[in-house]
């Protein structure tokens, strides 16, 4: 949560927890640490759900986003963290989260390990204010249009975990 100093788990560059920080640290000394993060699609697969992150998000802020996610938490899976985030952010319950894959980010002082996971789901989205500005579904067609243009103002490791979406599913 924005502006809160929780313990997230450190990973090391294979993928491994090794610890953990207070964010506040994991963020200023870029150290390598994990998120579970969630595509939620239609039930039909045909749309995909999109979002505004907040501008006082403390990375990647006023930029938009498909996933549903943040950073895992000390003593948490990443699976736990993607139901919880899912739950947080967009109110997303009672569904399970599927594997997909993990993809790294690793660009200036952000180096993380994302755990993507992916949803259906027709039901209603409720944004947690302090994460989420607005948002809307999005055709897969358009998705794809937008996250391949390099112009067009999408969260970067999100932008490249919906790229790797496509080339392996889409």
């Amino acid at each position: 949560m924005p502006g809160s100093d929780e313990l997230v788990a450190l990973y090391d560059r294979a993928g491994q927890v090794t610890g953990q920080a207070p964010r506040s640290r994991v963020r200023a000394e870029g150290l390598w640490h994990a998120a579970g993060v969630v595509l939620v699609r239609s039930g039909d697969g045909r749309s995909v759900y999109v979002h505004l992150r907040t501008p006082d998000k403390d990375v990647f802020p006023s930029t938009w986003d498909c996933w549903a996610g943040g950073v895992v938490a000390a003593g948490e899976t990443p699976a736990e963290c993607a139901r919880r985030e899912l739950a947080e952010e967009l109110g997303v319950h009672g569904v399970e989260p599927q594997p997909l894959f993990t993809k790294i980010y690793d660009q200036g002082t952000v180096h993380c390990h994302n755990f993507a996971y992916e949803v259906r789901w027709d039901g209603p989205i409720h944004h947690q204010p302090e994460e989420i500005a607005e948002g809307h579904w999005m055709p897969l067609d358009e998705l794809r249009t937008w996250v391949f243009d390099p112009t067009s103002p999408f969260i970067p490791d999100g932008r490249e975990g919906v790229q790797e979406w496509f080339r392996r599913y889409g």
